[in-house]
């Protein structure tokens, strides 16, 4: 009877999280036909087959993709599959490589379509794309054919020269003009077109006018004009939005329309200038977080303090810094204590202190104190790096909505080019239209119909979305996943380290008749200063938190399984589990007992003191638990507040452990003693039910994480596996920004939506009354550009999102 397994594609494929990868297909390709494999398709759930992909509808976000393989379990089992699998895997991930190259001058999304053709044409690079409005290329080569370096001068060629992510030792001085060339372009244009407008009307002669107005043509055309001669020049010819503004604009010309063809110039290049500027407002949000980390650092080498260049920061180097600086390296304190500012990592509202071991992340603000900090990462492998390169990958990767666009506009282009032949031809022959009138109107119909604003809406507000997200401390990996995180009905979370503090606490002392807190505590601290244990570290914690005085104890031993010894002052002194003292003619009485059983009930776990000397020997009890971080029952109830229909707990611990922190934080269901593989059963289950999402710590978590519709990993400032796990990382230990994330993921989506309906109305609209010779081109191209700044515009809007996000306290 034939099985089927599924395999999620980020972990057979690592660093591939799109299922329509080329290197999907080639592993697919590699497996179909192996001994016992049936079949082998990329699905989104259960049942749906590789045929499926694609079809959503518009806006509709998808499940995670996985590799869905149909095998005989009498020929192959399903441990050879694994090996097969990941065999394969690794080695098409040794031979593709994936780069996300930032690059500049690309002015158009016609001119990002004709630098991927390019790409594409270049032996041994297997897929490229261009992210306009980004600046951004994604591309796919075979490393046995073609190497970055050659593929770098392609784009130079092409006019889109590779630039530095990160920001320049000093600042390059450039002018006005040349930083704003496009703008000073269109206002001549523009200004030119108004004095040969004013001239034709006076009694001046004409050809005054037409000289203005050929002006206007220059400055209008000079830079779709330079665009159209470098594809001419390298062979690339293709058409455009820039060849039909020329076209247009001569046939107006022709037809002896001066000043509507300079107005379509004019208003044509002044659109694109203001797009270019509203764009880099989002791709400044992103940029800025290259320039956080300064480019020095002030280290300590032999006994020297000197200010060298940070590539040359070397692992466990001591860095210094001073008040009020921003700190240039990942590390841990050495010496000082000071408050620290790390708002633009992870997105915390107020300083954090940091003593002698605490953790501190380049970008963020020294506060009043001087730190010796022991670098722990060099440039490339810090935090903020990655999450610069996680962000820059995030915005090439198309959203659901994109994708739909795409499919829209290779259907929707060729029927236009069809649709404005026959306008041209049928009219005049049929006698309804002028030759001069019906060519004009197709011209206008080419600028009613061209789909820019369709083709910017979606990415620009992803853009966006993501550049507020990561500003926020949330690290959103890519479009579909900011799509998706809106829609998510079911929020699954891990308990230690997500919802708990994941560190043991003490919670009660309960002394035995005749016995003080303090003398039980210390005398449990002093026995337990010598164990590692997580238990252990909790009393001694407690007891430095009181200021006691707590006495060394020797010959400590540790009892298997159920607790420690050790002689104080000459006394033997136990501490452990009720069972371990259970056995013994003299067991504990009934008060202990008792104390134990109450304990438990509330989920703590518990620990009975001993010593030999009394003449009851029972001190007490001491009650642990792992704590609830602060304020997450609000965040859980915010997070109901923004969509959540149920929340469920999934802990390894015991039922009542579980039960007690789930009723504490308000859990709707609560789900103990689960073993990793259990975890994703779970999911699975959850699953079947809705979208769902896994919280988790990134590493334990993950086979969750990856199993869940968006898998979040929480702190992933602290930890690169989170940031690799996950599709979202909240990068601070902050379980309220994930109410922030599941905000901005709908106010994304409902953007995203604006601007589709937005950008088909207004094709239609102008389609129609472009060919019923309701509107001129200068009308079209008005309503045109202004859609496209609208969509622009509208997608600005996410990086003012601020949503309902709960200060930490």
């Amino acid at each position: 009877m034939m099985q089927s397994t599924r395999l999620d594609i980020p972990l057979v494929l690592p660093g591939v999280d799109d299922e329509q990868d080329e290197c999907v297909a080639r592993l697919v390709s590699l497996l179909e036909g192996r001994i016992g494999i049936q079949r082998v398709h990329v699905t989104h759930g259960s049942e749906e087959s590789a045929h499926d992909v694609g079809k959503h509808p518009a806006g509709e976000p998808q499940t995670p993709a996985a590799l869905c393989l149909h095998y005989d379990p009498e020929r192959i089992s399903l441990a050879r599959i694994n090996e097969i699998v990941t065999g394969a895997g690794a080695a098409i991930v040794e031979r593709y490589a994936h780069e996300t190259v930032p690059i500049n001058a690309v002015g158009s999304e016609d001119e990002g379509a004709r630098i991927e053709n390019l790409l594409r044409g270049t032996p041994g690079v297997t897929a490229a794309a261009v992210n306009f409005p980004a600046q951004l290329v994604r591309i796919e080569y075979d490393r046995r054919q073609v190497d970055l370096a050659k593929i770098l001068e392609v784009l130079a060629d092409a006019g889109a020269k590779a630039v530095d992510a990160k920001p320049p030792l000093i600042p390059a001085s450039t002018t006005w003009y040349a930083r704003n060339h496009e703008l000073a372009w269109s206002l001549i244009a523009g200004v030119l077109t108004l004095a040969g407008w004013l001239v034709e009307r006076s009694a001046a002669p004409n050809s005054g006018a037409i000289a203005l107005l050929a002006g206007a043509y220059v400055f209008g055309a000079r830079d779709n004009f330079g665009h159209l001669v470098k594809d001419i020049r390298r062979g690339h010819f293709q058409f455009n939005i820039d060849l039909l503004m020329i076209v247009a604009a001569l046939g107006a010309a022709i037809l002896g329309q001066w000043v509507e063809g300079a107005l379509l110039l004019f208003l044509f290049s002044l659109g694109h200038a203001l797009e270019h500027y509203a764009l880099g407002r989002a791709r400044n949000a992103i940029k800025a977080l290259a320039e956080l980390a300064p480019q020095t650092a002030l280290i300590r080498r032999d006994g020297k303090d000197r200010v060298i260049p940070i590539e040359q920061v070397r692992l466990g180097d001591l860095a210094i810094v001073k008040p009020g600086e921003r700190i240039a390296v990942d590390g841990v304190v050495r010496e000082g204590q000071s408050s620290v500012n790390q708002a633009p990592i992870t997105g915390e509202s107020v300083p954090v202190e940091k003593a002698l071991s605490e953790k501190v992340f380049a970008g963020s603000v020294n506060g009043d104190g001087v730190l010796v900090i022991e670098v722990s990462a060099a440039v490339g492998d810090r935090t903020l790096d990655r999450v610069i390169k996680l962000v820059a990958e995030a915005e090439t990767q198309k959203a659901p909505t994109q994708q739909f666009t795409d499919r829209f506009e290779r259907v929707f282009v060729p029927l236009v080019l069809a649709a404005d032949v026959v306008l041209i031809i049928a009219p005049p022959l049929i006698g309804m239209l002028t030759w001069a009138e019906s060519f004009y109107r197709a011209m206008a119909l080419l600028v009613a119909a061209s789909p820019c604003a369709l083709a910017l809406g979606t990415p620009a507000a992803v853009l966006a979305g993501i550049a507020q997200a990561a500003r926020n401390g949330v690290l959103i990996k890519g479009g579909a996943h900011l799509e998706t995180l809106g829609t998510i009905s079911v929020f699954a979370l891990d308990k230690t380290g997500t919802i708990t503090k994941g560190e043991p606490e003490v919670t009660d002392l309960v002394p035995a008749a005749d016995v003080t807190d303090v003398m039980l505590l210390a005398m449990a601290a002093g026995v337990e200063a010598q164990s590692q244990h997580p238990l252990a570290r909790a009393i001694v914690a407690e007891a430095e938190k009181r200021a006691l005085s707590v006495p060394a104890a020797r010959d400590v031993q540790s009892v298997t399984g159920h607790g420690v010894r050790g002689m104080l002052d000459g006394s033997l002194v136990e501490i452990g589990r009720l069972a371990m003292f259970q056995d013994r003619t003299d067991g504990p009485p009934e008060s202990i007992r008792e104390s134990v059983r109450r304990l438990e009930s509330e989920g703590k776990t518990t620990m009975v003191v001993r010593v030999s000397d009394r003449p009851l020997g029972w001190l007490g009890v001491i009650g642990v638990a792992d704590q609830p971080r602060p304020n997450v029952r609000d965040a859980l109830a915010d997070l109901r507040m923004a969509g959540a229909r149920r929340i469920v707990m999934l802990t390894g611990d015991n039922a009542g452990v579980g039960a007690a922190i789930g009723k504490a934080v308000g859990i709707d269901d609560v789900r103990a003693q689960l073993m990793p593989e259990d975890k994703v059963t779970a999911i699975k289950e959850l699953a079947s039910q809705g979208k769902v999402a896994m919280v988790g710590d990134g590493v334990n978590d993950a086979p969750a994480l990856a199993h869940a519709t968006v898998g979040i990993a929480m702190g992933g400032a602290g930890t690169a596996a989170a940031l690799e796990t996950a599709d979202v990382a909240l990068m601070g230990d902050r379980l309220e920004r994930l109410a922030f994330a599941v905000r901005l993921s709908r106010q994304s989506r409902s953007i995203i939506r604006q601007n589709l309906y937005i950008s088909l109305a207004v094709i239609a609209l102008l389609s129609l009354t472009t060919v019923a010779g309701l509107a001129r081109i200068g009308v079209a191209v008005v309503v045109h550009e202004g859609s496209t700044l609208v969509v622009i515009a509208n997608a600005l809007r996410l990086l003012a999102f601020r949503g309902i996000v709960r200060a930490a306290t």
